[in-house]
């Protein structure tokens, strides 16, 4: 009779774990072409942000002539921010010129802008509950 007491505990915190999870919608606006791809970016962290490779979570899709609409299912609630980035040449990276200010699109949670460098965290932060939670970034360039 233990063992099956243990499966429903367990099962019952994987419930409690799944209902803690959230939703969140990005919509990217403002990319002045549907070349290339848009690069999304969720950092839930001051020290990772806005590092891609030290992401929270992150994924490329392709760019379009509108909005285009991307949703990460299953966050757990915390503060997060997010980055984009429009890499109209699909060259993986966000192209700058040669004193380093960006070529293509770029944009973050909260219109943070970009001034001698990225916007803080703080800046670009948002709490996410354990609710649908949508965001939209306008790329600037």
């Amino acid at each position: 009779m233990l063992r099956p007491a243990l499966v429903t505990a367990s099962l019952c915190g994987f419930g409690l774990a799944a209902a803690q999870a959230a939703d969140l919608t990005l919509t990217v606006s403002g990319a002045r072409s549907a070349n290339g791809s848009l690069g999304l970016a969720i950092f839930n962290s001051e020290s990772a942000f806005p590092r891609a490779p030290q992401a929270f979570a992150s994924v490329r899709i392709k760019a379009g002539p509108a909005d285009v609409v991307f949703t990460f299912h299953g966050l757990p609630p915390g503060k997060y921010a997010v980055s984009s980035y429009h890499d109209e040449n699909d060259n993986g990276k966000l192209d700058s010129d040669a004193v380093g200010f960006p070529t293509e699109g770029l944009g973050f949670s909260n219109d943070a802008r970009v001034a001698t460098g990225p916007p803080s965290f703080a800046k670009a932060a948002f709490d996410l509950s354990d609710e649908k939670k949508s965001v939209t970034i306008k790329l600037v360039y």
